[in-house]
């Protein structure tokens, strides 16, 4: 495989023409390390009522797509509406350790806050070390944890709930 050039990745907002993209991308980077249930067919729609173009960043470097991160009102209640939550951050292998998942969180937390969001939160498997390193590196904490929350390849995984403000 060759190694991706040596630019700053590109961040946009995703349009229905990327929904091709995006799930080639989650069919490339799935993995029960991140995942808790198996990925449908590859031909599966990625949009729906429940999933929006405008829910989904994507990442590219030199052109070529390398991630998405995808946000939305995490409960839809106007009590709650100024809270966020990332339901989806995938980065292909190949453009890993180059700033990319930093470069989405970025940019998905300031396009929360331009949406008027005051918190975003996520779950995290409590396995997926990698990813917990990348958001607690991106001012996330751990507001609890659900241990034991899922049962994946015969062992059982904890389910971390974490958090920051967006100010």
């Amino acid at each position: 495989m060759a190694a991706m050039p040596s630019t700053d990745p590109i961040i946009r907002p995703a349009v229905e023409q990327d929904e091709q993209t995006i799930r080639a991308l989650d069919h490339a980077v799935w993995s029960p390390l991140s995942e808790v249930a198996p990925k449908g067919p590859a031909d599966a729609p990625v949009f729906d009522q429940q999933h929006r173009p405008e829910q989904y960043l994507l990442a590219e470097l030199d052109g070529e797509p390398v991630g998405y991160i995808r946000q939305l009102r995490e409960i839809p209640l106007e009590s709650n509406a100024h809270v966020r939550q990332i339901q989806g951050l995938a980065v292909l292998p190949k453009a890993r350790g180059r700033g990319i998942g930093d470069a989405l969180i970025t940019a998905v937390c300031a396009a929360a806050r331009a949406e008027g969001a005051r918190r975003i939160t996520l779950r995290v498997l409590g396995h997926n070390a990698p990813a917990r390193r990348l958001y607690e590196r991106n001012g996330f904490q751990v507001l609890g944890i659900l241990p034991e929350h899922f049962l994946l390849e015969g062992s059982y995984v904890d389910d971390v709930w974490m958090g920051r403000a967006l100010d």
